[in-house]
């Protein structure tokens, strides 16, 4: 239940429903209709994900990045969620299947001659260019990828379609060179650098079912990473 109540308040945050904070503990108990444990169980996971901080004795307010909320990633949430999240729509590029190799083993934690869906897709925000994404799924978890789901959201239709999350990732940030391939794809120019994204997605138990590898093309976005002292 808590975790019901975690995801409609974290949709009512990105609707700006709330102003300033959240309702108080009392209030989210007879709305929901659950026990003070289970309320504080969902604004944990929201508390997680870098959404609300704990005034002691004046409640939880949301966490307000200002006028350039829609030009920041926040890798606590993920890939595609933002605190003002816009449409994303993809062009999909590839839509294959690979076998990994000793690069992609290296790089990501899977195993050397795992097959794998490829998907690489060109994507934009507001008609901009925004991401160049090569994206890879396992098929012993994820056994069949429409390309419908590639123009949507793929881990949103893993979701639904084998009831398989992210639990937990890895994510690693650097700077590199566009490459010659992806120039000819967005008409950047080739060599100049640009923030990549690295993410290696697990479900329960520490299995990898995904990993990415993103150029970030619009060069006025920036990340965000929640962490909290847990001594």
């Amino acid at each position: 239940m808590y975790t019901y109540i975690a995801s409609d308040l974290i949709t009512k945050i990105r609707q700006n429903i709330f102003k300033g904070k959240l309702p108080t503990e009392y209030e989210l108990m007879q709305k929901y209709d659950v026990s003070r444990n289970t309320i504080r169980k969902a604004i944990d996971i929201i508390s997680q994900k870098g959404l609300v901080r704990r005034v002691q004795g004046s409640g939880y307010y949301i966490n307000d990045f200002g006028p350039k909320a829609d030009q920041i990633v926040n890798l606590t949430m993920g890939i595609s969620e933002g605190f003002n999240p816009r449409q994303l729509k993809s062009r999909v590029i590839t839509f294959d299947r690979v076998i990994a190799d000793e690069y992609m083993a290296a790089k990501f934690g899977c195993e050397v001659g795992d097959e794998l869906h490829r998907v690489i897709r060109y994507r934009f925000r507001d008609d901009r260019p925004y991401t160049l994404e090569y994206a890879y799924y396992e098929r012993k978890e994820v056994p069949f990828l429409p390309i419908e789901a590639a123009h949507e959201s793929i881990l949103e239709f893993i979701k639904t379609e084998y009831n398989v999350s992210v639990n937990s990732s890895d994510q690693y940030v650097g700077i590199e060179p566009l490459p010659t391939e992806i120039a000819s794809i967005t008409g950047f120019p080739q060599g100049d650098d640009y923030i990549v994204l690295y993410q290696s997605h697990y479900r329960k138990n520490n299995v990898l079912f995904n990993f990415s590898k993103t150029y970030y093309l619009d060069r006025t976005m920036q990340f965000y990473f929640h962490a909290s002292n847990q001594s």
